[in-house]
């Protein structure tokens, strides 16, 4: 939801606590889409790393999701104090964004709840980029 006082600005301005709430989406997202790799690296059969690599990448792997949390975590708590009032331009951080979707979401242009990747894919779908 747009609040009264962005929506009468120009585009390119936009009140802060609401890009930060955007931000804390996508690394809501990020760690979900790492959250997602576990099962998967778990469930390697022999062959494809040592027994002592895998636990190192699946810890490492469990670090970064709950850091990219963490971080969410803050930035919404931070984000509950700072008043509407406090304007940003966003559009050279945007531009510096590489990824088209994730551009979109921090511009307030996708407007989504839940996460980015679908939950269940039918086989042999494959994003190439």
């Amino acid at each position: 939801m747009q609040s009264s006082i962005a929506s009468q600005l120009a585009p390119s301005e936009e009140a802060l606590p609401e890009i930060l709430m955007r931000v804390v989406s996508e690394l809501h997202d990020v760690a979900y889409l790492i959250e997602r790799i576990e099962p998967f690296l778990s469930d390697a059969s022999g062959g494809i790393v040592t027994s002592a690599d895998r636990i190192m990448v699946l810890q490492g792997i469990d670090l970064a999701v709950q850091k990219a949390r963490g971080l969410a975590e803050f930035i919404d708590t931070v984000t509950a104090s700072i008043p509407e009032e406090i304007l940003v331009d966003v559009t050279t951080a945007l531009n510096l964004v590489k990824l088209a979707d994730m551009q979109k979401a921090l511009s307030g242009g996708m407007h989504r709840h839940g996460h980015s990747q679908p939950l269940s894919r039918v086989a042999g779908d494959i994003d190439l980029f």
